[in-house]
């Protein structure tokens, strides 16, 4: 079980892991090895998160969400498999983390009596020193 919050954990089992050659520089280390992890995990499908956080996730995996709504994530910045692995794992987490939080609704207000002022003032005195910069014709 991998512990997201201390109510949500995901059964390891729904994450699907496979290696992949890592593209990039790299010589011919690059070519031999796959150390670069494709995860991947069902979003939709997942029993182990609530619906609100799984309809979270998906809106927040963007371009990472496939249309069955499985999400993607690719490591290989490391030439370690393992370090790869831990990095497309943290990042997974990471993103379920951000999905537990709702977000606050903004609330719409008015702008104060105050700022209302401090703006017509700010407006006035640009507009001063534009009419300074004006050629006012002469008398003729």
């Amino acid at each position: 079980m991998i512990r997201i919050t201390p109510t949500i954990a995901i059964d390891e089992s729904e994450i699907d892991e496979s290696f992949i050659r890592a593209s990039g520089p790299g010589g011919q280390h690059v070519n031999k090895t796959s150390s670069a992890v494709q995860l991947r995990f069902d979003a939709r499908r997942s029993r182990s998160l609530p619906n609100d956080v799984a309809v979270r996730l998906m809106q927040l995996a963007g371009s990472r969400l496939t249309r069955d709504g499985v999400i993607v994530i690719t490591a290989q910045a490391h030439r370690s498999q393992q370090r790869n692995r831990d990095d497309a794992l943290g990042r997974l987490v990471d993103l379920i983390r951000e999905a537990t939080t709702q977000k606050a609704v903004r609330q719409a207000t008015k702008p104060s009596l105050a700022s209302k002022q401090r703006r017509l003032e700010a407006k006035g005195r640009r507009s001063a020193i534009k009419n300074l910069r004006q050629v006012k014709p002469g008398p003729e």
